[in-house]
């Protein structure tokens, strides 16, 4: 049985260097929700493969080019309509594919006017004191390191 619900296809990167990784704030430019600290990384584009997504994503939230190391998996969230932070009255289903990469050229630069607003390395004792979406820990375990603690409602991202 079908029944109407949204779905979400997303690429996303684990980047880590000198024991630091590499966030983008996402920024829900809602006055009732607060952000948190995501992977860099977004909705694939028409026609898009999920490689390229997550590439072209990274490029545009931390102004970093890089290269795909490898596969860490795919996570799917699934949200009930009560849980969306958008209103809309239908389930949400998020497919999330993470991959491994490392940077090879760019500067560090935050997005405007995107849905995140910043970039920034933390170093990963860090990263328990910080809001960060439930796809950080998903990513960080992938990638073989320690979950950062709580996620937070932004699991959407």
């Amino acid at each position: 049985m079908s029944f109407p619900m949204d779905t979400r296809v997303g690429a996303y990167a684990v980047i880590v260097q000198d024991g630091a990784v590499l966030l983008s704030h996402w920024n829900p430019r809602h006055p009732t929700l607060p952000g948190a600290w995501s992977l860099p990384g977004g909705g694939m584009e028409i026609g898009e493969q999920p490689a390229q997504t997550a590439v072209r994503e990274v490029h545009e939230e931390t102004g970093f080019t890089v290269e795909l190391d490898e596969l860490l998996g795919v996570h799917s969230r699934h949200m009930g309509p009560d849980e969306r932070l958008d209103g809309r009255g239908r389930p949400f289903h998020a497919l999330r594919v993470i991959y491994r990469a490392h940077i090879t050229g760019g500067t560090l630069t935050s997005e405007l006017d995107g849905s995140s607003d910043e970039a920034r390395w933390f170093p990963l004792s860090e990263l328990p004191q910080l809001p960060l979406v439930g796809l950080v820990p998903v990513g960080l375990e992938l990638a073989g390191l320690v979950a950062a603690g709580p996620a937070d409602a932004a699991e959407g991202r």
